[in-house]
């Protein structure tokens, strides 16, 4: 999610850095996408609901396969250089948190990234920031509250499988998938 905050000035990371070591509480959210400087407001209560619903979800499923595991935003992530990211909830391997706790950040892979839409975010997130996702990580979900839908998108894809019912996915080298049922997520999200 994200809206650019002003589109004349070609920004570098180390500036969206230095915004965010002067945000210790990171709100509001930096990210840079193609030079271009975004600023996330603080998410209404159904974002919040849903980011956390699919952690716990991605969290339980990773435990039952301990192939890789769930972060959440904030948490830069870098796809390419000069552009810096903060994906509501994505996977990294194991070996690249690994990396990153040893290192620090920015994380530099994801198996999938996932953005819940906010209403000033859905321009971004499913045309300006789907780009790079789709280049750099295998499964990019859009999850579309107003809707009631989620996006899938996987590098090459020219349009989205829209999801209404469930949606499974499988990590590398994990042995069972996991099923997320769309009606009972999209219904706890706004407390129903």
């Amino acid at each position: 999610m994200g809206m650019p905050a002003e589109k004349t000035r070609r920004w570098t990371a180390r500036e969206v850095r230095d915004l965010i070591a002067a945000q210790p509480l990171h709100t509001p959210r930096y990210e840079l996408v193609d030079g271009e400087l975004m600023v996330t407001p603080s998410p209404a209560p159904p974002h919040q609901i849903a980011s956390r619903l699919l952690v716990v979800a991605l969290a339980m499923y990773l435990e039952r396969e301990p192939v890789a595991d769930v972060l959440y935003s904030p948490s830069d992530v870098e796809l390419e250089p000069e552009d810096l990211r903060q994906p509501d909830v994505f996977v990294v391997s194991r070996a690249e948190l690994e990396r990153v706790v040893r290192d620090g950040n920015p994380v530099r892979e994801l198996l999938l990234a996932i953005e819940v839409l906010s209403p000033s975010s859905g321009r971004h997130d499913r045309v300006k920031k789907r780009r790079g996702y789709q280049r750099h990580v295998p499964e990019y979900w859009i999850v579309d509250l107003e809707s009631r839908l989620v996006e899938r998108w996987r590098p090459g894809d020219d349009r989205p499988e829209i999801l209404t019912e469930s949606i499974m996915w499988r990590a590398p080298a994990a042995i069972d998938t996991l099923t997320i049922p769309l009606p009972a997520f999209f219904a706890r999200a706004f407390a129903e």
